[in-house]
């Protein structure tokens, strides 16, 4: 028996960069299983199928890991008993390009990412966290109680973790929020990756609501009116030119954001990307929901 048991899932024709910074990992009772596949659910099933460990911890392959996470996460499972899971932060890495960089700026936000900002950047420790706090990239989990709460939907992509953290916390299981469980994990390179990304996040939405009865937020909504006022504004300008103050006033909100970040992280750039970085996250987000909603409906 080992204490921990590291699960990385691999996708197809990638490589396990996560290894790199595991050599310098100063904890040593851990088994590493690495399961290769296009479908990460699975492979993260198998793997903890595999773990002879009393702690699963679920990485992703292109993380990057603090030296301390180990022993840091031991001494938060001593010290809270009645905790089954725990994640952290998964921060961008200082190496990250510039619009990798920016984009992270974004999505650590409240304008960009509203409650689910916290798997971006250290927040306050939370014994009491669901899955806005918590991501699959950056998760430890006692064994025992992941056998209790079943393994993560293997039909569900990229929604798969949120959906396996709520059916959790539905349950019973307590979950948490430690800051200071930190990887470092890269962010999309350029705006279509980046977009393609958000798009997929609201693509599922629905599918998880919908096949697994979970809730749904109104407020994730709020990106697909977004884009149905674009689509329409034309239009509604004809009939009347206030129509034009929603997306002045957004306009505005964006720019003063972006400045307001860019001052704080003393990144001249980040004033200039950042207000087209929201703007993508916002419509990509809601186009995928409008897509998500729509497929089903005449598939």
């Amino acid at each position: 028996m080992v204490k921990f048991s590291i699960v990385i899932p691999l996708g197809i024709g990638r490589n396990a960069e996560v290894l790199d910074s595991l050599k310098r990992i100063t904890y040593k009772d851990y088994e590493i299983i690495i399961k290769k596949g296009n479908n990460a659910s699975e492979n993260r099933n198998s793997g903890a199928k595999e773990s002879k460990g009393d702690i699963i911890f679920f990485v992703d392959d292109d993380a990057y890991l603090d030296e301390n996470i180990l022993n840091l996460a031991d001494r938060f499972f001593q010290d809270n008993p009645s905790i089954d899971l725990v994640g952290g932060p998964q921060l961008s890495p200082k190496s990250d390009g510039i619009f990798a960089r920016i984009s992270g700026y974004a999505l650590s936000s409240y304008l960009g990412s509203y409650n689910m900002r916290y798997r971006y950047k250290k927040g306050k420790l939370n014994l009491d966290a669901d899955s806005n706090y918590l991501t699959s990239a950056n998760c430890f989990i006692r064994k025992t109680s992941f056998k209790k709460i079943g393994d993560f939907k293997t039909d569900l992509y990229p929604g798969e973790d949120i959906e396996f953290f709520e059916r959790a916390k539905l349950n019973g299981f307590k979950l948490a929020y430690n800051p200071d469980l930190v990887i470092y994990h890269k962010r999309r390179r350029n705006p279509y990756l980046f977009s393609k990304q958000i798009f997929n996040y609201g693509m599922v939405v629905f599918s998880r609501v919908r096949k697994y009865n979970q809730r749904l937020n109104p407020l994730l909504l709020v990106p697909s009116f977004f884009v149905s006022y674009l689509v329409l504004l034309p239009f509604l300008y004809f009939i009347n030119i206030l129509f034009l103050l929603p997306i002045l006033l957004y306009s505005l909100i964006i720019i003063v954001y972006s400045l307001f970040i860019s001052i704080r992280n003393l990144d001249v750039l980040a004033l200039i990307i950042l207000p087209f970085s929201f703007l993508l996250m916002h419509l990509s987000y809601g186009v995928g929901l409008i897509y998500g909603l729509v497929h089903k409906v005449y598939k």
